[in-house]
């Protein structure tokens, strides 16, 4: 579904985090980017949903290049960033964070309450707290909202940039369990970059591990049962 092929980019000129990377995300699994901190992996993140710009290389969705599109048409092709920091609004309740989605559709109100109605049914949790400020909320629940607000514009890709950093273990297995849901019974494709390698492998089908912003390994997850050796350098 998205493939990059011998991506350089970085963020000043002349001075490229990736060096030559590649990698192929398929249609409905999760792939996993692995690596330790400052290789690339979020870095990667940004050039595929366009807030870097690649000095060379290709990243191409289904078979069109996203290089000549800006970030806000990335969205209307199908593609969600769920950052690192959380992004939602403490101040407005769940379900304005979650209308906040539909910013694409915002004139057509019966597909804005459509598309709501569909994320409490995916997420019954949300319509229970749905007038609760954001900000009270759990960190786990502020990622499902978080998952709720990219839903609504039917991604067909989400990018997932860690998604349980700072997160406490059973909360974590929980985000995790909402990944592997959306996979499994929405269809979505996902790249998720992570340092909670034990976790992220139990949920991925594809593996990429990236080394001094180049590819070291990469394969089915069932070649990376030796985690020493995935990470040996």
């Amino acid at each position: 579904m998205l493939e990059v092929r011998d991506l350089y980019v970085g963020y000043y000129k002349d001075l490229n985090i990736l060096q030559g990377v590649s990698m192929r995300a398929e249609r409905g699994k999760i792939t996993t980017i692995l690596g330790a901190n400052g290789v690339g992996k979020s870095t990667l993140l940004k050039a595929i949903y366009g807030f870097l710009q690649p000095s060379s290389g290709e990243i191409l969705l289904e078979g069109q290049s996203l290089l000549p599109i800006p970030v806000h048409q990335r969205v209307h092709l199908g593609i969600s960033y769920i950052m690192q920091q959380p992004s939602i609004f403490p101040w407005m309740t769940v379900e304005e964070n979650i209308e906040l989605g539909a910013w694409s559709f915002r004139n057509d109100r019966a597909r804005i309450r459509r598309k709501v109605e569909e994320n409490y049914e995916r997420f019954p949790l949300l319509k229970e707290r749905r007038k609760t400020q954001a900000g009270k909320l759990s960190g786990g629940m502020r990622r499902m909202v978080e998952l709720a607000r990219v839903l609504m514009s039917d991604p067909k890709l989400i990018l997932v940039d860690e998604p349980t950093a700072g997160l406490a273990i059973m909360v974590a297995r929980e985000v995790y369990h909402l990944l592997t849901r959306l996979r499994d019974e929405v269809g979505l494709t996902i790249i998720l970059v992570d340092q909670e390698i034990r976790s992220a492998l139990k949920i991925a089908d594809y593996v990429y591990v990236l080394d001094l912003g180049r590819n070291k390994f990469s394969g089915p997850v069932e070649e990376f049962t030796d985690l020493e050796k995935a990470f040996w350098v």
